[in-house]
C-alpha cells in the first residue's frame, strides 16, 4: 500500500537561525526612544499637569536619571502618538531639557485607553476632586460602550457589567463614593473650582450638583452678595427647593442669610491612651461609661465646693 502523502513545513531561515528566546523576545513590546514633539496628550485627559512644586522635583529627577519608567502611547490616526499614561514625565522632559523620553508604543481602542489612562493616575496621591470627577465619569462612559468587559485583558466576562460596579474595579473609592465624584461633573465650571480650591465642601457641592445649570449660576451671585458658602443641610434644602421649582433668587437668599450654627468640637481617645485604666475585659463601651460616671462625679464635687 502507498503510504499517504504528507505535508512537510519547511522552517524559515530566521526560524532556523534564532533561538526561542530571540523569537520570544520579538513578541514582547519594545521600549522606544521617541521625540518629545511626536507625542500629543490624551484626548479630554481630565488629570491637570502643572509646573508646581511636584513637578520641578520631577524635573530635578529626570535631570539627574533619567526617565525610568517609559511612558504608554498609541499611534495617533493623524501622526505622532497619543501619550495614554505619563504626562507628566513628558512635561518633566521638556522642562530638562531632552528632546525624546522611552516610550512603548501600543495598539488599542478608544474605550481601552480610557480605562488604562484613568486607572494608572488614579493612585496618585494630592488629585483634585474635579480631576477624580471626570476620571471616573469617563472610565464609565468606556465601560459603557464596551459592554461585555470591564477590565483590560480582553477576557469574556459572561454577563454586562456596566455600572458604577464596573468602575470601582481597581479604583481606590468605594462605588457609592464614585456615584458621588462623578455628581460633581453637572456643576458649573465656577463651583466646581470652588470645590477643588476647598471654598465649598464636597458633601454640600454633591448636593448642590442636583441643582439647575441656571440656578447654580444664580447661586454664584447670592453668595457673593451673602459672601457665604452652603453648608450641608443648606445646600439639601436648596435641591429640594430645586426639585419643586422653587429656587429663586430670593429663596436661596433666605437660606444664605441664615446664621450658620458652630459645629460643636468633637473629642476623641485612642483606645491604646486610655485602655491601661481599665481592667482587660473592658469594651470600648463600658469603658465610656465609667468614663462619664466618674466625670458626673468630678461635676457635683466641683460644684459643691463653688457652692462653699
Amino acid at each position: 500500500m502507498k503510504s499517504k502523502d504528507r505535508k512537510l513545513e519547511l522552517a524559515s531561515v530566521d526560524d532556523l537561525f534564532s533561538t526561542q528566546e530571540s523569537r520570544d523576545d520579538a513578541q514582547r513590546e519594545k521600549v522606544t526612544q521617541l521625540p518629545l514633539e511626536e507625542l500629543r496628550p490624551f484626548k479630554d485627559h481630565p488629570f491637570k499637569v502643572k509646573d508646581d512644586e511636584a513637578m520641578l522635583e520631577t524635573v530635578e529627577s529626570v535631570k539627574f536619571y533619567g526617565v525610568l519608567v517609559p511612558a504608554l502611547a498609541r499611534p495617533h490616526p493623524e501622526g505622532g502618538y497619543e501619550i495614554v499614561s505619563g504626562h507628566r514625565r513628558h512635561r518633566a522632559s521638556e522642562l530638562a531639557g531632552l528632546e525624546t523620553m522611552p516610550v512603548i508604543v501600543r495598539d488599542m481602542d478608544d474605550d481601552t485607553a480610557a480605562i488604562i489612562m484613568v486607572d494608572s493616575n488614579l493612585q496618585r496621591e494630592n488629585i483634585l476632586p474635579s480631576e477624580r470627577a471626570f476620571a471616573y465619569r469617563l472610565k464609565l462612559e468606556a465601560i459603557k460602550r464596551q459592554g461585555e468587559r470591564s477590565d483590560l485583558t480582553s477576557r469574556q466576562l459572561g454577563e454586562k457589567l456596566l455600572s458604577v460596579k464596573s468602575v470601582a474595579q481597581n479604583a481606590p473609592d468605594s462605588q457609592r463614593q464614585i456615584h458621588r465624584y462623578i455628581r460633581l461633573t453637572e456643576l458649573i465650571p465656577e463651583l466646581l473650582d470652588m470645590v477643588d480650591e476647598r471654598t465649598i465642601a464636597f458633601n454640600p457641592a454633591v448636593e448642590l450638583s442636583y441643582l439647575k445649570p441656571e440656578e447654580q449660576e444664580t447661586l454664584l451671585d447670592v453668595m457673593d452678595a451673602e459672601q457665604a458658602t452652603p453648608s450641608l443641610s443648606q445646600a439639601q434644602r436648596l435641591k429640594r427647593f430645586s426639585a419643586d421649582g422653587n429656587c429663586t433668587f430670593e429663596a436661596m437668599s433666605a437660606i444664605m442669610s441664615e446664621e450658620k450654627k458652630p459645629e460643636q468640637a468633637k473629642i476623641s481617645f485612642a483606645s491604646d491612651t486610655i485602655s491601661k485604666y481599665f481592667p482587660k475585659s473592658y469594651t470600648p463601651e463600658k469603658m465610656q461609661e465609667t468614663i462619664l460616671k466618674l466625670l458626673e462625679g468630678w461635676h457635683k464635687k466641683r460644684t459643691q465646693q463653688q457652692e462653699r
